[in-house]
């Protein structure tokens, strides 16, 4: 026999033995256990939607596109374990996401660009009407994109006359516990802005949205300065991981 013949004959052999092993389920058998567990957890996403998963396996759906060759249920327990909510893990700052054994680079990428993808959509829906006609969109916009911050932030929404949203803009980060405001800074921003209204917004890391003495003496001193130039404040917000306060709810404006 030839040596063409016989890695012919050795060809067909493999084909056979490949088919036999379809046929019996070896084939099945080496398949990494969590390829099926995958498949099937993204049908019922589709089926069901995200209230139909707890936290954990809608953190490894996320998980998915970083960790193609691994089960990523246990890292997944592992993130909640740490974080404690779906929420929460999403927010996380990435070097405490680091600190997860097992989470790299890549798995952080994907759950800092899903945060992100979600902050976007919320903001482009809040741009795209009057803030006082969806003021409940408003709260939760600022809570998502401020709430789990581990430092204190102060923005500010810019609004014209048919009060929907000119600009988004952080004017200050602080440490845990203050930032430092300037009135004249804010009331300038907005005359640049041709802006009619602005809301304030700034987050407590503690989670208590309750308000300072320092946080009412502050947004007393921009009403004042703002009022003679024709700016408007409609709101200050305080927003935490318990929830918010609003200044004009409270009657402090």
């Amino acid at each position: 026999m030839s040596s063409k013949e016989k890695l012919s004959s050795d060809d067909q052999a493999a084909t056979a033995d490949q088919a036999a092993s379809k046929d019996t389920g070896f084939q099945d058998a080496a398949k990494p256990h969590y390829l099926g567990h995958r498949e099937r957890l993204r049908k019922r996403f589709r089926e069901g939607g995200a209230q139909s998963l707890p936290d954990y396996e809608l953190l490894e759906l996320v998980l998915f596109r970083a960790m193609p060759r691994r089960d990523t249920k246990p890292l997944a327990k592992a993130i909640l374990a740490r974080f404690g909510t779906f929420a929460e893990a999403m927010n996380a700052p990435e070097d405490l996401l680091l600190e997860v054994p097992g989470l790299g680079d890549a798995a952080v990428t994907e759950i800092k660009l899903v945060r992100a993808a979600a902050l976007r959509l919320m903001q482009g829906e809040v741009r795209e009407r009057p803030v006082l006609s969806s003021w409940q969109g408003v709260l939760d916009y600022c809570r998502a994109a401020m709430g789990f911050e581990a430092k204190e932030q102060f923005r500010i929404l810019f609004l014209d006359k048919r009060n929907q949203i000119i600009a988004d803009e952080i004017q200050q980060e602080g440490t845990v516990d203050h930032t430092p405001v300037y009135v004249r800074e804010v009331v300038k921003r907005a005359l640049e802005l041709s802006a009619t209204a602005i809301v304030l917004v700034h987050n407590h890391p503690s989670g208590d949205p309750t308000p300072s003495r320092a946080d009412i003496e502050m947004t007393k001193q921009i009403i004042a300065a703002a009022k003679p130039l024709g700016v408007v404040i409609h709101d200050h917000i305080i927003v935490g991981k318990q929830g918010h306060t609003s200044f004009r709810g409270m009657g402090l404006i």
